[in-house]
This record gives structure tokens, sequence and C-alpha cells, in this order.
């Protein structure tokens, strides 16, 4: 009796003190940790993140950011760089894809000048805020621009300096747009098309709502900067519009988007941001968002700094991928989908490649928002159905990217952690489809060199570049193919994929210890550094893609000869020198040069093919 007794008081004491935590977690503001400039010090040559200053809500369908660079140019917002000539919504995932869906708002002062180069000003990052729900400049021209975000939209805000004009420039970026600017109602209306890849009839409608009088107007087009006074609607390339408001005015501006349809956009303003008459009411609600967002994982201990860099990076962990989705008057999800064109009833999601992501990002969706990923993974089947294959690299629509089709790995993985928001039996097959077909678009729209990796069980080189990368991802979303077969009982699908999911062995080398190229006869690569990039690998080296066994381990310990060789060999990655043969590269490109500067061995902790390592 007495132990027991002890034990109900050892309960209510973890009880009472797990309460205690997590009020006193509640309670702390984490946001205040996020700092969105992180990562934007980058460059084509050297990348520090290729980040821009994020202002958006958790996996939003638009995100805002303050516009360095020019129109077109991936690296949208460069630290380094002392001018804004734009506020954009964005929804860029890379900078080397470049961005979609573009357009900007640039408030000016005094003269109206509208080119993106004669209205960019100067600015300081000592007169910056960048926090993911509120950013904050105020430009040396007097000028200061307040965004906070909602999920389809945002609220602006412009604050002039008394006796000049005041002016605010729509620019409709680099490709087809059309603007309609209604004076007597403060507002202007409209829709982008530009990107790559794009359905002919995507658009992104969108509309500005405006808390203040317009006392002139206009519209002008970016590529002769030609400007028609009084001109109230205008369609074309690059198409935008003015306004003027009285002098020293402080504007707001509601805005939102949709890919539905102008009626759409006008629904998502009124259900998202009617309900906040000040920007300040919205950069609140933003805030208690993103801190319970980030609550999701609460750290304790550890330097303010830490905290600093690991809610940054968890905040960048909650961007990507993003609603492509919207909601109808009743409240029911539907979308215009990127891949056929239609509008379909359903969630959507886009924006990622899951070369880069497959490995983290997605498996900690699955664990710490389970609901979503759920609506994720049984939308990759519905992308199948109005493509014909399963997503690879969705920006927004497939662009068959990179290598391997990993979207199989995200539905075995649910499923193993018990999402069961899809067919099983569906996803199989489409997995089947793609593993046995090469699509029409980039290297992971089907399967590169399918055929050979199933009759000489390896991709051969150089018939296929990237070859023994590509047989050796090949090999582990065949082995997620097995697994998720065998969870499921069909032995047709097992039988299959477990034919190849060791596939990785054809192409190790026992005489060199490394994964190699291998020609079509079965030879090796001549000629064999295992320093030198390129060729049978993507983005790396020898020394990085030995490790891409992630599903048998124990079968790589074997191939290196026991525990104590494959010991020896890891650690040698960090002993070796940090040398870089650029290969078929026939340059220094930014991963290379990461490497070097983190001169930790081979160890290239700054791309994906060698972070599973440690």
């Amino acid at each position: 009796m007495r132990k027991r007794n002890h034990m109900v008081k050892a309960v209510l004491l973890l009880f009472v003190g797990l309460n205690v935590l997590s009020l006193y977690s509640q309670k702390v503001d984490l946001v205040k940790y996020v700092n969105t400039l992180q990562g934007t010090n980058s460059r084509f040559e050297l990348t520090r993140g290729n980040t821009y200053p994020t202002t958006a809500l958790p996996f939003a369908m638009h995100t805002w950011t303050p516009q360095t660079g020019v129109n077109g140019d991936g690296w949208k917002y460069q630290y380094e760089k002392d001018s804004i000539r734009g506020f954009q919504q964005a929804h860029q995932c890379s900078a080397w894809t470049n961005d979609y869906a573009v357009f900007s708002l640039m408030p000016v002062a005094g003269k109206l000048v509208v080119d993106q180069f004669g209205r960019a000003a100067k600015f300081s990052h000592r007169n910056e805020i960048a926090k993911p729900h509120y950013y904050k400049v105020s430009l040396d021209n007097g000028i200061t621009t307040e965004i906070s975000p909602v999920e389809r939209g945002a609220h602006l805000r412009f604050s002039f300096p008394k006796g000049k004009n005041a002016y605010v420039i729509l620019d409709g970026y680099t490709g087809m747009s059309g603007v309609k600017i209604y004076p007597k109602e403060g507002k202007i209306t409209g829709y982008v098309h530009n990107g790559r890849g794009l359905k002919e009839n995507f658009k992104n409608f969108f509309i500005i709502q405006f808390d203040k009088p317009i006392r002139d107007y206009g519209t002008w087009e970016n590529t002769t900067n030609i400007s028609w006074q009084g001109e109230s609607e205008h369609e074309g390339k690059g198409v935008g519009a003015w306004v003027r408001f009285d002098s020293g005015v402080k504007v707001q501006a509601k805005v939102a988007s949709s890919y539905i349809s102008r009626e759409q956009a006008e629904l998502n303003l009124r259900n998202e941001l009617d309900n906040f008459s000040t920007l300040e009411e919205t950069k609140q609600a933003a805030w208690k968002i993103w801190n319970d967002q980030l609550h999701q994982i609460f750290v304790e201990g550890g330097t303010e700094e830490e905290k600093a860099t690991f809610y940054s990076c968890y905040f960048r962990a909650n961007l990507f991928s993003r609603k492509f989705y919207e909601l109808d008057k009743e409240g029911n999800p539907y979308y215009f989908s990127p891949y056929d064109g239609k509008i379909h009833y359903g969630y959507m999601y886009t924006d990622t490649g899951f070369w880069d992501t497959f490995r983290a990002q997605f498996p900690l969706n699955a664990l710490v928002h389970p609901d979503m990923h759920g609506r994720y993974v049984a939308a990759l089947l519905d992308a199948y159905d109005q493509c014909g294959w399963l997503p690879s690299w969705s920006f927004p629509g497939e662009g068959g990217s990179m290598i391997g089709n990993h979207a199989i790995s995200l539905l075995a993985d649910a499923w193993n952690k018990g999402i069961r928001t899809f067919d099983p039996l569906k996803a199989l097959q489409a997995y089947y489809h793609e593993a046995t077909n090469k699509g029409p678009w980039g290297p992971s729209n089907g399967r590169d060199g399918w055929k050979e990796y199933f009759t000489l069980g390896f991709v051969p080189y150089p018939k296929y570049s990237e070859s023994t990368a590509k047989t050796l991802e090949y090999a582990y979303d065949d082995f997620c193919g097995f697994k998720l077969a065998e969870m499921i009982g069909n032995s047709f699908y097992e039988n299959v994929f477990a034919r190849q999911m060791y596939n990785y062995k054809n192409v190790f080398d026992f005489e060199v210890k490394f994964m190699r190229g291998r020609g079509e006869d079965g030879t090796w690569t001549p000629n064999f550094d295992p320093y030198e990039w390129g060729g049978p690998f993507t983005e790396g080296n020898a020394w990085h893609y030995l490790w891409s066994v992630f599903h048998d381990v124990n079968g790589l310990i074997h191939l290196l000869g026991g525990n104590e060789n494959f010991v020896a060999k890891m650690d040698s990655v960090f002993i070796v020198p940090n040398t870089v043969k650029v290969g078929t590269y026939g340059r220094l490109i930014h991963e290379m040069t990461e490497m070097q500067m983190a001169n930790m061995g081979q160890y290239a902790h700054g791309n994906q093919p060698i972070q599973h390592m440690i």
C-alpha cells in the first residue's frame, strides 16, 4: 500500500511538473529568436543559405519579401546590397529555380519614377526589422514600409514624408499581366503570369485595397517604362499601375491573391484581412500563429545565440511545401491545379524539390504536422492523376529536376508512421509506373536509365550523366517501395522491388573501396579519383556518395570489410584534405567552395549527398 502511495505521488509530481513547464513555455516569446535575414548573405558563387527575409505564415500560399535584385533574379534579396526596388509577393523555394506569380509594390516620394532602377531607394540594415510576422524598413528617403502576413496575402503600410508627393508603384514583373484601377473605391485588381513551365491558363489574380483616397493614377509597362496617366486599365507584358496619395500620408494596403479567380481573391481578402482594421492587429495575430508553431519544439538550455540559430532554422522548416489550395464560400478546400490547369476540390501543396527534402524535411513534417502531412501525401496521388507522374520537383507544376523518385519515400514513411490518408496500392502502382518509364521532363520525372538499371543492375556511365548517384538513390527508393508493399502484404510489388533494392552493391568497387562509375559493358570508368566531382555523381564526389546507402548500413559495412574498416573510412572523411577537382563541372561550383570553407576534410555539410553520414 505504501509503495502504491509513493507511485501515486510520483505520478502527481510528474504531472504538476509537466504542466508547470508547459505553462512556462507558453509564456516564452520564441518568435524573437527568429532572424529571417539568416542565409541572405548569398550569391551565385557562394551560398550561405540562398534565403530571403520571408514574411509569411507557416506553409502559406504566398510570402512577402523586400527586393534588392533585378526583376527575375533568383537572388531576390542579398544582404550585401544597399537599395530596395520593391516589396514582392513571392513563392521561391530555391534561387536556382527563380520565382513565379510575382508582383511587387514600391513606395516613391516626390517625382513619379516607375522603372525598377530609378525608383530603388537606399537603406541600412540598422533601420530594418526582419521577423516571420513583421517586416519593417525605414528607407534613406524618409519612407517606411511595414508588412505583416496572412495565408493568401499581406497587410502593408507605407508612411511617407511630408511635403512630397506620395506614390505606390505596382510592378507586373517579367511576364504577362493586367491591371484595373478603381480610384473611387481605392483599389487595384489584376493578374500576373510569370515563371517557368506554367500552364497557359495559369494566373495569379490579386486585389489591393487602400485605406486612403487615390488622388491620381495611371498604368505603365516595365519593358519601356512608358506611363499613361489617367488610364485605369491595361494589359500586356510587364504591365503595372501607379497611384498617388496625399503628401505625408500613412496608407495601408491590404493585399490578397488567388490562382482560381478575381472573385476568389476578393473572398480571400475578406476572409483573411477584413477582421483587422490596423496593421498592428494583423501583426499580433501573425505573431501568435508563429509563436504557437515554434512551440511545437521547445528548447531548454543552450545560449541565446544557439536558440536563435535553432529557431531561425526551424522557422525555415515551416515554410515549404506551401499550401496551394483556397477555401470557397462554404469553407471547402479547392485549387487550380498546376498539373492539368483545371479546378479540383481537395487539398494541394507545391513548391519543393524532393531531392533536397526527402531526407529530413518531410520526415519532420510527418512527426510534427501529421494532419497536414496526411493531406500532402494524399495530394501526391492527386497530382499523379492530373499529370500522369508522381511529383519529384514541383514549382508549382512538375519539373523533374535533380535525381531519384523520392515521392515513394514520403508515402512509405507516412504509412509506416500511421498516416493512412491514401490508397497504398495506388501509390505502388504509381511508383511502378515511375520506375519503369522515363517522363517528358527532367531526369527525375520517371527514371532516367531505367531499362539498364533493371537489366544490368546499375545505370551505366557515360551513357547517362550522374549515373552512379542515380543508381544509389533508385536503390533506396526501391527499398521504400518494397517496405510499403511489405506493410500492406502485396507480394507482387514486394518481389519486384526486392530484386532491385540492393543494386547499390553493383557500383561498389572492392579494389578502391568506393562507389564509382561503370560502363555498359561492366568495366569501371578509368582514371578514378575520389576527389573528382561530377561525372557519375551529382554535386559531389566518391567520398560523398560512398555513404548513400540509407537502407542497408550493415550491407555497406560488409562491403568495406567490417566495423573497424567502416569506422576508419568514416573517420577518413574528416581527416583527408579538402581537395577539390572540378571534374565535368569545369569550374568551381558553390558546393565545392562551401566544402573547402568548412575545412572538415571531404565532409560537405552544405549539400545533401553526405549530410546523413553523421
